[in-house]
Order: structure tokens, then sequence, then C-alpha cells
């Protein structure tokens, strides 16, 4: 039996009012036209928040101290091929405009109600989103 591989994972999470940002996923290979959150790969030897710190500029274009940020949550799950560690994390303040610094693998950045969540989210998102 082989073993999955274990990987790690940010989610970051901004609110705004009533409102959270959303990014739509394309070209990514995974949930592509499914709408999800800032988001990525842990890379080795990095702790969580200078990851989720990391991702929200590299995807965003903003800056997080590492004062404003601050985990939420933890979310285990398994496919057929990788086993993962999610990590979610809510963000105080950042500084700089959001704007979509990935359009190759990202269609659509836009804040959503929480209550008028779309229909096509990554069904983990919305599961921590609700």
């Amino acid at each position: 039996m082989r073993t999955p591989i274990l990987y790690g994972s940010v989610h970051v999470l901004f609110y705004r009012n009533d409102e959270v940002l959303l990014l739509k996923r394309q070209n990514t290979g995974f949930q592509d036209g499914n709408w999800s959150v800032v988001a990525g790969r842990m890379d080795g030897d990095e702790e969580v928040i200078a990851a989720a710190i990391r991702e929200a500029e590299e995807e965003a274009g903003v800056v997080i101290k590492p004062t404003d940020i601050e985990v939420i949550g933890v979310m285990h799950r398994k496919n057929t091929t990788s086993e993962w560690v999610d990590f979610f994390l809510n963000v105080h303040s950042w500084q700089g405009e959001i704007t979509n610094k990935e359009p190759e693998k990202c269609e659509d950045l836009k804040w959503f109600h929480l209550k008028e969540l779309p229909d096509n989210m990554v069904s983990y998102i919305r599961q921590v989103l609700e």
C-alpha cells in the first residue's frame, strides 16, 4: 500500500465588514472555475505565519505584519494521492490595495457578502466560512 504524500497549506481569510475576499481559480489543475481564498502550499523550512504572509503578497499584493494575522483553525483532509494539513488564518489588517497578482491562476478576485457566497466554491472552504 502506497503512503500518501503529506503537504501543508495556508488559507488566508480577508474580511471587510460582512464580506470575505474570494478568488476564482483557473489553470491550476485543482478546482478550476471554483471560488476559494488566498492560499498556497507551504515551502520547506517555512513557518505557518510566514507562509500566509508570503502567499498574501504573491497573490493579492498586500503586506501583512506577523502581529496582524492569526491561526484560527486547522483541517486534515485526504484524497487518493495526497494528504493535507490546512491552516486557516484570519488577517486583522494589511498594507496596500488588494489586487490580482496572479491573473494566470486567478480569473477573478472579489468581495462576497458572507450570506451570499457563490454556489461554485471549493467545498472545504465553504465549510470553513459557514
